[in-house]
């Protein structure tokens, strides 16, 4: 193994503050164990979600991003899970483009009271992000590519 194999995995895992953010913490009330790579970053909405943003975290060392919104039908923001969803297929379009395995970003739905579903769902991406390594585009990485160099799909 070479050394951009054996550093520890990055994963960002935007989660909505009503319902994903929730199950996190019952998770953690209820003692369940699952991966500690998943990194959360509390949004009001997944709705709030800039494409963006997840292009520079996979820019800054992000090998996989877990989007976690509310159960569809029951966003607190009427359909930001739903703009989040559409927003997450074109990201992995994207990320086909630069080379990079569209799984490394996943979209899932809970409410507050699915806590075992998130550990479940963050345990799920770490195995995926493991299975596929570490990203090409991280600090150790060979290849940077910024997202002025990426062309939106048409």
């Amino acid at each position: 193994m070479n050394a951009v194999q054996d550093r520890p995995l990055h994963i960002v895992a935007y989660c909505c503050h009503y319902c994903a953010y929730a199950a996190a913490d019952l998770a953690g009330v209820l003692r369940l164990r699952y991966p500690a790579e998943p990194r959360i970053v509390e949004l009001p909405c997944t709705g709030r979600i800039d494409p963006l943003e997840v292009l520079h975290a996979f820019e800054h060392g992000a090998d996989g991003v877990m989007i976690a919104g509310c159960l569809e039908g029951d966003c607190h923001f009427r359909a930001g899970n739903l703009n989040a969803r559409r927003r997450v297929r074109r990201i992995q379009t994207l990320l086909s483009r630069v080379g990079l395995e569209p799984e490394r970003i996943e979209m899932v739905n809970m409410s507050s009271a699915m806590g075992r579903q998130f550990a479940e769902a963050a345990t799920r991406i770490t195995e995926r992000i493991r299975a596929l390594g570490p990203s090409p585009l991280g600090p150790d990485g060979a290849e940077v590519i910024t997202p002025s160099r990426m062309s939106l799909p048409s």
